[in-house]
């Protein structure tokens, strides 16, 4: 249904600008069904978090989340469905589960370290995680964006072990670690997904 929404805005578009060739109508497509893509998404997790009685919750799981996933990226489902299904339960998954889990304090810095570690070398290896439709080639972004994911996943992981709130300390660790799952080969490999020096060629030895 998306995509036949977006096709027909693609070709709308195309019928008001013919000097709009098949590549650019490509990219117009693509953008239009992201945007459009993000609507039922949206509808359905505020829907479903406010059934919970976890709306703000999820909110701010989205607020403290989105600048690490942006900077280190992640695979994409292949279809609408799977994508709003994957992503309603990420992020009222991880505030629903936040809420119930108590950590010992001593527990909660043990795990925020070897979190640290761990996604660290993930960043390292694999961000920032781009696909094949979104690639990052130049080496320059690529670093750009590795060194965004390293700073503002050591900025949540401290501020967990700052904040006092049970919650918010819970949001962050699962979150930052679902998401440090998420750039693996591992996980690419599950969802069929490529990354896009997979694809278009490693680009890593260039200075562009």
């Amino acid at each position: 249904m998306i995509d036949k929404i977006c096709m027909f805005l693609t070709n709308r578009i195309r019928k008001e600008m013919p000097e709009i060739d098949d590549e650019k109508a490509e990219v117009i497509n693509y953008g239009l069904q992201n945007i459009v893509g993000e609507i039922p998404k949206i509808f359905l997790v505020v829907i479903i978090s406010y059934l919970l009685g976890i709306w703000k919750e999820t909110v701010l799981t989205c607020l403290l989340l989105i600048p690490y996933k942006n900077a280190s990226g992640g695979f994409h489902l292949k279809t609408h469905i799977g994508c709003i299904i994957a992503t309603t339960t990420f992020y009222c998954g991880i505030p629903a589960l936040a809420k119930i889990i108590l950590l010992p304090v001593a527990w909660k810095y043990i795990i925020i370290v070897a979190l640290w570690l761990f996604g660290m070398y993930m960043i390292k290896l694999y961000a920032p995680a781009d696909t094949e439709n979104v690639p990052i080639l130049r080496k320059k972004d690529r670093r750009k964006q590795q060194i965004i994911s390293y700073v503002t996943f050591s900025i949540g992981l401290v501020m967990a072990g700052i904040i006092q709130d049970n919650i918010v300390s819970n949001i962050i660790i699962l979150g930052y670690f679902l998401q440090s799952l998420m750039i693996t080969k591992l996980a690419y490999r599950l969802t069929n997904n490529k990354y896009g020096y997979e694809v278009y060629g490693d680009t890593s030895t260039q200075n562009v």
